[in-house]
Formats: structure tokens, sequence, C-alpha cells
């Protein structure tokens, strides 16, 4: 397991001097600091996405699930196409990422929020069915912004269609400076709750009948993850299928039950594969696709084959 740890440690090493050092033409005071900013976001992304998944995987006690089910993605396109439609691309809120950052990531955790309390409201509601209510309201959004896509300005919907794909180019330094300080305050914040995922892992009756709190628990862990789902989708923009692909590769990487291993093994994979995903986008494809299409590509593959795995074992 140390040798797997050091490997994958070595090759996000070797991709990061990659990524920082390859055709940079020796133009370094202008190069370097732009490649830092993109790496940074990186890390924080990769980080976010694959925390929030193992976490919500483990809590729903199902490997084909991702936090994108809770319709957040869905909301955060439809907080953009909303602005624009009413305001358009040059008001305050879309010109300023910082003001955009905050109002995207604040609207986010509040409708979780909203979400969580109905659910937990109620005695007898389980885990189920707030996913449901996610996958109905992430349908509704969705129409919704395709509704207001069709009648918008043509040149207004080419600023949507900017935020639609992830994209780590022209990161702004300052929304970085605020997702680096929310997701510090989220790692100590969380860190209390580490130690009950390996129980949570066993599902709800066998956690309970060891002393657990359920409810209090995954409420909080809830909040978390849709906290970090908010941040990286503001950040980047939506990836749909990269916390299924890193979740899943890193529990047939490292056939374990704890997740201080599984969590710190699912950032690096997930560092990895957005590392090696960026520079295939800049390298390879010269900047023709972003790094979105490629991972959500690969991660419907590899999703349609879970499924059909699957079902054989049924």
């Amino acid at each position: 397991m140390k040798a797997k740890f050091t490997v994958l440690i070595v090759l996000a090493i070797v991709l990061i001097l990659a990524f920082l050092f390859v055709d940079a033409g020796g133009n370094w005071d202008y190069i370097i600091p732009r490649r830092l900013k993109k790496i940074l976001a990186i890390v924080l992304t990769g980080g976010a996405i694959a925390y929030s998944t193992m976490v919500f995987q483990t809590i729903t006690n199902n490997r084909i699930l991702t936090p994108s089910i809770l319709g957040l993605d869905s909301l955060y396109m439809f907080i953009q196409t909303l602005v624009i439609f009413f305001f358009g691309s040059t008001n305050l809120t879309m010109a300023n990422k910082n003001i955009n950052f905050l109002i995207s990531v604040g609207l986010m955790v509040v409708f979780s929020a909203i979400l969580y309390k109905l659910l937990f409201k109620r005695e007898g509601q389980n885990i189920y069915f707030l996913l449901l209510i996610g996958l109905i309201f992430g349908t509704l959004f969705q129409s919704m912004s395709s509704f207001m896509e069709v009648l918008i300005d043509p040149n207004e919907f080419l600023t949507i269609q900017d935020r639609m794909f992830a994209s780590f180019n022209n990161v702004n330094s300052e929304i970085l400076l605020i997702s680096v300080i929310a997701m510090l305050i989220l790692a100590l914040y969380s860190a209390r709750f580490a130690k009950y995922l390996d129980v949570l892992s066993l599902g709800k009756d066998h956690a309970v009948n060891l002393g657990l709190d359920y409810d209090y628990v995954v409420k909080r862990m809830l909040v978390v993850v849709a906290i970090l789902v908010s941040i990286a989708t503001a950040l980047v923009g939506p990836i749909t299928f990269l916390g299924l692909l890193v979740a899943n590769v890193t529990q047939q990487m490292f056939k374990t039950y704890s997740h201080k291993v599984l969590l710190s093994g699912s950032i690096l994979i997930s560092i990895v594969a957005l590392i090696g995903g960026q520079l295939v986008v800049e390298r390879v494809f010269t900047f023709s696709t972003t790094i979105s299409v490629i991972i959500n590509f690969i991660g419907g593959v590899y999703f349609i084959y879970l499924l059909l795995k699957e079902n054989k074992s049924w």
C-alpha cells in the first residue's frame, strides 16, 4: 500500500513539473505564476471532488452515486443563466468573479441546507428520499436553464456556454484565496467527523447499534459535501463524472475499508487525473476541447461499465 502511495505521489510531482516547465520558452516571470495558479486550482478542485464523493458514497452505501445527483451542478448553471437572462453578461455579478463566486456558492449551500432541513425534519425519512428530491430539483433547474438559453441573445449565450464546461484557464487569484480559506476551515471542521466514516460505511443500522448518532453525523457531513461541491463547481465549472471515476478507481486500487487510506488515495488520484487531463488538453488538443469533456467521456464509459457489472452480480 505504501508503494502505491509512493507511485501516486511521484506521478503527481512529475506531472506538476511537466505542467510547469514544458514549452515554457524561458519566459519564467510570466508563465510560471499563471501555471502555478492553475496547479492550485486543480489541487483544490481535485481534493474537493474526491473528498466529497468518497464521503457521499460512504453515507449512501452506493458506489455509483455522486454528489452531483443532489442537483448542485444544475443549480450552478441555472444561477449563471438566470443572471445573464435578466441582467446581461456585463453586469457586476457576472463581470466581478469574486461576487459571482460568493453568490453561486452561497445559493448552492442555502439550497442544500433547505433540502437537508426538510429531509431530517421528519422521522423515518431515509437518505434515498434526499437523493430523489435532489434528482427532481436537478432536472427542474436543467430544464429551466435550457428554456432560458433558447430565448437568450446568441452573444450572451456564448458566455453561458463558457461556464457549461470546467476550465482552469484564466483562474482568478482572489477566488483561489477565498477557496483556500474556505477549504482549510472545512478540513478543520470535518476532521472531527472523519473517525466516524468507517462506522458509517457499515450502514445505518450497524452504525446506530455501535452507538453512533447517525443523523447528527450525516447532517454535518452532508453540509461539508455540499460546500465542497459548491466551491469546486463555482471555481472551475461542473465536472460530472470525475468523482465517480476517482472514487471507484481508488477502491479498486486500495482494497481497504479504512477511510484514511481511501480519502488520501482518492485526492492523489484526482490530482493526477486532472493535471494529466489538462496537459493533454493543452499540449495534445491545443485547447480545442476542455478537460471536462475528456473526463466526462471516460467517466461516462466507466459508469456504464459499473452498471453492467452490478447488473451481472444481481
